[in-house]
């Protein structure tokens, strides 16, 4: 398979090569292509360099473009692609087309052999989520989610996670702190505000949390209220997790549905302080569930806390996975 990626010199481009070098992906060729500023940098990949190539304007000669651009790109050129490659779509511009399959693979990887040369990659919090979430919907069918968020500065790609770092630099030397990639500086703080504010008062990062959650699970039932917060972490979502559920539901019974799920780590152990943290979570393939407890809202009612690698899970590992997916024979 030859694979391209667009956006390479950026922090979920470097991590999809990091992702396609660990999973020994089969690719026969790879081209990396970004903006015509960083056209010609060297990058290593399974001990050979390639150079980026500024990104041309029709279509681009791979299998499989990986896509991580920003929205307004993908717009504009992944039809273009989509004409003689399978495209595979980081940003939010196409999840939203009811053609456009939206996949985490181990909760539907079926809706890929519906895609029309075009797949979504879901918003890293609702992929974060829904590790956690769906293996208990299916179990005892969840009614209602609500969902507050711990999101780590690399959401905002690499400039964020650069103005973190330099912000605390100069939090700590006394010098000001300068914000431009996030509405306030980020340094000891958090911030309850990401994306823009919708009519309804919620952000449009917490509702494609709802939107996103109800696609991919093929449920349009399922209420979800979801606050979005950012914090002072460099890759890691975090999240905390209360469902009502229609089954009844114990911490024992669902630690032993999350025990056997495809992608999730059980740390729930806070006797001797094992927990989901950023800190454990950062750098892995799964995401960490813990702190499963009783609902004391709800009946039939749990509530959990989740941390997922953001530019793993949340974003690079998710598409190589569908990536895989098409490598795989369609049945029957």
């Amino acid at each position: 398979m030859k694979i391209g990626i667009v956006g390479a010199t950026g922090a979920v481009g470097q991590e999809l090569l990091r992702v396609l070098e660990r999973r020994n992906f089969p690719l026969t060729e790879l081209r990396l292509y970004a903006s015509a500023r960083s056209a010609g940098k060297r990058v290593a990949f399974r001990g050979k360099e390639y150079v980026v190539e500024a990104l041309p304007e029709g279509p681009l000669p791979v299998d499989v473009v990986l896509a991580s651009a920003g929205g307004s790109l993908s717009k504009q050129y992944a039809p273009v692609w989509a004409k003689q490659s399978i495209v595979i779509d980081n940003s939010s511009a196409w999840r939203y087309e009811d053609w456009v399959p939206l996949v985490v693979p181990e909760v539907n990887a079926h809706a890929v052999r519906g895609h029309k040369n075009l797949i979504a990659n879901p918003n890293c919090t609702t992929a974060i989520l829904l590790m956690g979430l769906y293996p208990l919907h299916k179990a005892f069918k969840a009614k209602r989610v609500i969902v507050s968020t711990y999101q780590s500065s690399s959401g905002a790609g690499a400039s964020g996670m650069e103005e973190l770092l330099e912000g605390t630099r100069a939090w700590l030397e006394e010098r000001p702190v300068v914000n431009q990639t996030f509405v306030h500086p980020l340094p000891f703080n958090v911030i309850p505000h990401i994306d823009s504010f919708q009519d309804n008062g919620y952000t449009k990062e917490e509702m494609k949390v709802l939107w996103e959650t109800q696609k991919i699970m093929g449920d349009y039932d399922v209420k979800v209220s979801c606050t979005a917060v950012r914090v002072p972490t460099l890759r890691v979502h975090s999240e905390a997790v209360t469902v009502e559920f229609e089954r009844p539901v114990t911490p024992e019974a669902a630690r032993e549905v999350l025990a056997k799920a495809p992608g999730v780590e059980l740390v729930d152990d806070p006797a001797n302080k094992r927990y989901p943290l950023p800190l454990s979570a950062t750098g892995k393939f799964d995401v960490e569930v813990g702190r499963l407890r009783k609902s004391l809202v709800f009946d039939n009612g749990l509530d959990f806390f989740v941390a997922g690698d953001q530019l793993l899970k949340g974003a690079a590992l998710n598409a190589v996975q569908i990536a895989e997916l098409l490598l795989e024979p369609v049945a029957g």
